[in-house]
């Protein structure tokens, strides 16, 4: 059966699905009602599932993790998602999504290199990310460091980049999968928006 708690942090709602000890969906919001049915949404419809009132260890620990994340802070992402059963691609895209690090973004095209396929299948997975904000698709923007789409409202997006500054200046590039992904100073994100 899948365990689903929720928790609220300084007026924002943290929702999580939890199938034996991994995360099955997690989400954000406002309004705890549409978090609870948002990650409702991202669980097979032949599921059980039980929303707990009094989350476990696990739990407490994976939703103060969800908010550090919300709050721009570093944290060790030591969270096990349950991806064994989604696509081979989609796997490979919310993998090197995952290694986007705190204070930078990347573009959809940068991933589809990274990986293979092209930008607007990467697009339609950050799309249908089960895991925001553990699998961090806020940080993917558009090739020319416009914000591209976000789940969660453009608003929340640009807030939450706002929140990762770490002043970093320079492009760079980092490992993933075999492959390179090119990361960019979430700054120059924030410049088109001052």
């Amino acid at each position: 059966m899948i365990e689903v708690y929720n928790q609220n942090f300084d007026n924002t709602w943290f929702s999580i699905a939890i199938d034996q000890q991994q995360i099955v969906a997690s989400s954000f919001g406002a309004d705890q009602s549409a978090t609870v049915k948002n990650v409702l949404g991202n669980i097979s419809f032949n599921c059980p599932f039980q929303v707990f009132h009094e989350p476990t260890t696990f739990a407490k620990n994976a939703l103060t993790t969800l908010k550090n994340i919300y709050d721009g802070k570093k944290v060790a992402l030591n969270l096990p998602l349950a991806i064994n059963n989604l696509r081979p691609y989609t796997k490979k895209v919310l993998k090197t999504t995952l290694t986007v690090p705190l204070g930078y973004v990347t573009s959809y095209g940068a991933i589809a290199k990274a990986v293979g396929g092209g930008p607007r299948a990467v697009g339609n997975i950050m799309a249908s990310n089960p895991f925001a904000p553990i699998v961090p698709c806020h940080r993917v923007v558009r090739t020319n460091f416009s914000l591209g789409g976000y789940g969660f409202g453009l608003k929340t997006k640009i807030e939450l980049l706002g929140r990762e500054k770490q002043g970093f200046s320079a492009c760079r590039e980092i490992e993933v999968l075999g492959g390179r992904l090119m990361v960019f100073p979430v700054e120059q994100v924030l410049r088109n928006f001052a």
